[in-house]
């Protein structure tokens, strides 16, 4: 109880634009309430999954894409103590009354300072957007972060869960299919068919390669958040991609039969993890 009322209060000092405030919390019984601001448009999850709802445009996405960066940025880098959020999904992501996407639901949040280690040894999240290595380390880190950050885009682009089921009752990841129209050479094939092909063509495949480089299955060959603001502004181009990179084999990687190359990405702020991850 000491260690979520600690939490509640810092987290109730962060103030930013693209950050649902936290306005206090209480206890019902035996559960544990955090009290946010309301938002008048609701889930971001509701627009992008029930067809009954409007369509978000693609500039409308990609501010949202935006808007949650921005609040990452601030977490992981311009408060005074390092916000790990260890839950980034559109189901945490609210829109205000201008449709501002804002980043909300601190409850498994962990603060740091800067310049020191996490202490988390405790795998929590969601399904689809947990980062491979925290089955092995079970550490939480930015770079697990940028993971869920780059499933998340993916969600936003596509318009489809991280995860969902085949005919046989099997698990399809979202961005393994994004990667086979990569392969087939129609990578924008994978925006959301709800667009109708509304958007342009050029800048949704730098999206999605882009997803793809924050998911990728190593937390050294994901860029930080800084760079990602940077890549997202147009500040920075987007190093040269191949579809062999982001979807290396992890399994060839802990056998030492494939050496991925990562000289020609920025060094990144997420830190140097060496463990290399289980399979995705």
């Amino acid at each position: 109880m000491k260690e979520f009322i600690s939490e509640v209060v810092s987290i109730g000092q962060i103030r930013h634009r693209n950050l649902v405030r936290l306005l206090g919390y209480c206890r019902r019984k035996r559960e544990l309430l955090l009290v946010y601001d309301y938002m008048p448009n609701g889930s971001l999850d509701k627009l992008l999954h029930d067809h009954n709802t409007m369509v978000l445009s693609w500039s409308q996405r990609l501010g949202i894409i935006n808007d949650v960066a921005s609040s990452i940025l601030y977490l992981h880098l311009d408060w005074e103590k390092v916000v790990l959020h260890r839950d980034v999904k559109a189901s945490n992501v609210l829109l205000d009354a201008d449709m501002n996407g804002r980043l909300g639901d601190f409850g498994l949040a962990r603060l740091y300072d800067h310049g020191t280690d996490p202490h988390t040894t405790h795998v929590v999240g969601t399904m689809g957007y947990l980062a491979p290595e925290l089955g092995h380390t079970g550490r939480a880190s930015k770079a697990s972060d940028i993971f869920a950050f780059g499933v998340f885009m993916l969600e936003v682009a596509c318009g489809r869960r991280p995860v969902s089921q085949d005919e046989h009752d099997g698990h399809l990841l979202l961005a393994d299919r994004v990667i086979e129209h990569w392969r087939e050479g129609a990578i924008t094939d994978a925006v959301d068919p709800r667009l109708r092909g509304d958007f342009p063509a050029e800048e949704a495949s730098f999206v999605l390669k882009l997803c793809l480089l924050c998911s990728h299955p190593l937390p050294s060959a994901r860029p930080g958040i800084r760079q990602i603001m940077q890549f997202l502004s147009g500040d920075t181009r987007l190093p040269e991609v191949s579809v062999e990179h982001v979807s290396v084999d992890v399994l060839a990687l802990r056998q030492n039969q494939v050496v991925p190359s990562h000289s020609s990405l920025p060094s990144t702020e997420a830190g140097n993890i060496s463990d290399i991850p289980a399979a995705r």
